[in-house]
């Protein structure tokens, strides 16, 4: 669509009746791949990537968003040495795992051209040389251009033959959870998937999924996600990012007295230095929205 200066306008559906209206500067990239629409355009946020009119990430927040994601995954588990990213193409989190201490980073993604193209056109995540090397296996970061339900169940059978195949962390990362049951990333957050992702951590591993967004008219997605979380492992975390408008949630398997300590503990140590996140944020976002933890009641 076009706004009322000519400029052309993205509109992001936000839930029933509500809409945010992205303003273009300039399209940098836009096609369809096998799987989606996609456009990389400069916005007042800086680069930004959108997939089927949702914005997935900006050059301006997109450290904030991907640190939420993956910083408390880091400091709940045992160790760092084996992580598992599905979805997530612009590479940032696969990047920050590396510098966390990741000897192995297994990076699944479905939609090639995409994870291409945002190597291509992104200010951030991997550059095109990076991803090169990513592709060939050359590093620690591996890149798989598969299904990430296929690619799991698969990490879970292995799991089950040797607990040195599994996974310390492992992250959930596809858009968010789409009303259309017929959208295929919608896999990725059932339980059943869950339940995989369960049986392909090492013992210690944590499970860490984008679960939408708490706020109160559109927080359907972090409802059901709580749920299956609870339901699939003995501890489960909570962080909404105090800087941005996602929340997420990880999973270990087995029963933790208190995450939140833990995390705040560990903070210290990590070699990776996040710069959104310190000990306040950790106890802050720490607590689930009221509507969240009332849920069922």
């Amino acid at each position: 669509m076009t706004g009322s200066d000519g400029r052309r306008v993205i509109r992001e559906p936000l839930g029933p009746g509500l809409s945010r209206l992205w303003e273009l500067d300039d399209v940098i990239w836009e096609g369809d791949t096998a799987f989606q629409h996609v456009m990389i355009a400069k916005t007042a946020q800086g680069v930004s990537l959108f997939c089927n009119d949702d914005r997935q990430s900006t050059e301006f927040s997109q450290l904030v968003y991907h640190e939420a994601l993956l910083v408390p995954a880091l400091l709940l588990a045992d160790r760092v040495a084996r992580v598992l990213v599905v979805g997530s193409s612009e590479g940032v989190v696969s990047q920050i795992s590396v510098a966390a201490g990741a000897s192995l980073v297994d990076h699944v993604d479905i939609d090639a051209e995409t994870v291409r193209r945002c190597a291509q056109h992104l200010p951030y995540g991997y550059g095109q040389q990076e991803l090169a090397r990513a592709e060939a296996g050359d590093g620690p970061v591996r890149l798989h251009y598969a299904d990430g339900w296929e690619f799991v169940r698969a990490a879970a059978e292995s799991t089950s033959e040797s607990a040195e195949n599994g996974y310390d962390v492992i992250v959930i990362d596809p858009p968010d959870e789409h009303e259309d049951e017929h959208a295929q990333h919608n896999r990725l957050y059932g339980t059943e998937f869950l339940g995989l992702c369960r049986s392909a951590l090492a013992p210690g591993g944590v499970v860490a999924s984008q679960a939408g967004c708490p706020t109160l008219w559109r927080n359907d997605t972090l409802l059901r996600s709580w749920r299956r979380f609870t339901e699939v492992f003995g501890t489960v975390a909570y962080f909404g990012s105090d800087e941005h408008e996602w929340a997420f949630l990880f999973g270990r398997a087995d029963e933790v007295a208190d995450p939140t300590a833990r995390m705040t503990e560990r903070l210290a140590t990590c070699a990776y230095r996040p710069v959104s996140i310190d000990a306040d944020a950790l106890v802050g976002c720490g607590i689930p929205p009221y509507h969240l933890r009332h849920a069922g009641r």
